[in-house]
This record gives C-alpha cells, structure tokens and sequence, in this order.
C-alpha cells in the first residue's frame, strides 16, 4: 500500500458522498424514493452500512473476528438498519450519515499499512481487501444516487427498483 493508494481510495469514497450531498437539497423529505423509502430512510440505510464497515475495519484492525450483520443476507440487514433508526427526525438521521461517514474515513485514513494491504471479512461474510470493500461501498453510494436524479425527473412516483 502506498499513501497515494490510501488517498486514491479516500477520494473515491468522497467523490460518491458529494454526489449524494449535492442531492440532498434538492429532495422533498416527505417523496417516496423507492416504496416505503424517503431520503431518510434512504440515509439511514447508507449510515447502517457505515456502521457495518466500521465494526468489520475495527475487528480487523485488532486482528479480532468481526462480527458478519448482513450474514443472513443483504435484505434483512438493509430492514433492520432501517427499522433501528425509524424514530429519528431526517435532521439526526443527517447528522449521523455524516458523523459515520467521519469515523470510516478516519480509521481508513489512519489504518496501518500492514491491515491495509490484508484480508479482513466484510458484513456480510466472505473476505476480501479494505479496497474491496470500500469499492463497494462507493459504487453503492452511485447508484443511489443515480436512482435520486432518475427519480427527481418525476419524484411523484416512488421508483420501482427497492432500495439496496
């Protein structure tokens, strides 16, 4: 791993949060994005996946095994992520989505080259490298957001595709 690898990666994970805070102006709190799903809904799904990376870098980092939440699969951790926040107001929901995103970024920032370059377990089971996984991770921060700008062209009508 080189510092510029660590950045490159850094940037990549900025680059997809710009998009979707670039979109947050522009969404009516109270629309449906997918069925059931308004942006806070949305950001509470996202933060939950934070969380989950966190909890897995951390273990890692200590050379601990983590624990696997998405283990019993990808729809049950996005409900749960979901339902565990559904009493916060869109503003703490904001504010933690940023606040996790903080935490993810400095533990990656300040993670030794050693962990970096190695194998961890991800949320939902299998291994791979914290770029992997950071990689997933950006480009489901893109297609979220992609899915926002098709939906803001008609924000009348929730998009079929479920949030994921």
């Amino acid at each position: 791993m080189t510092l510029d690898e660590k950045q490159a990666l850094l940037q990549r994970l900025d680059s997809a949060r710009g998009r979707l805070e670039a979109l947050l102006p522009d969404v009516d709190p109270s629309r449906e994005i997918y069925p059931g799903w308004t942006i806070r809904q949305l950001l509470a799904h996202i933060s939950g996946w934070d969380d989950a990376t966190i909890a897995s870098l951390r273990a890692h980092v200590a050379g601990k095994p983590p624990a696997t939440p998405a283990d019993r699969g990808i729809n049950a951790y996005n409900a749960g992520t979901v339902s565990t926040r559904q009493d916060l107001d869109l503003d703490h929901v904001v504010k933690e989505w940023r606040a996790t995103r903080e935490v993810l970024r400095r533990l990656i920032a300040e993670m030794p080259p050693d962990k970096f370059d190695g194998t961890l377990v991800v949320p939902w089971g299998p291994t791979g490298t914290v770029t992997e996984l950071i990689d997933v991770f950006v480009e489901h921060e893109h297609e979220h957001a992609a899915d926002i700008e098709t939906w803001r062209q008609d924000p009348a009508r929730p998009l079929t595709k479920s949030g994921s």
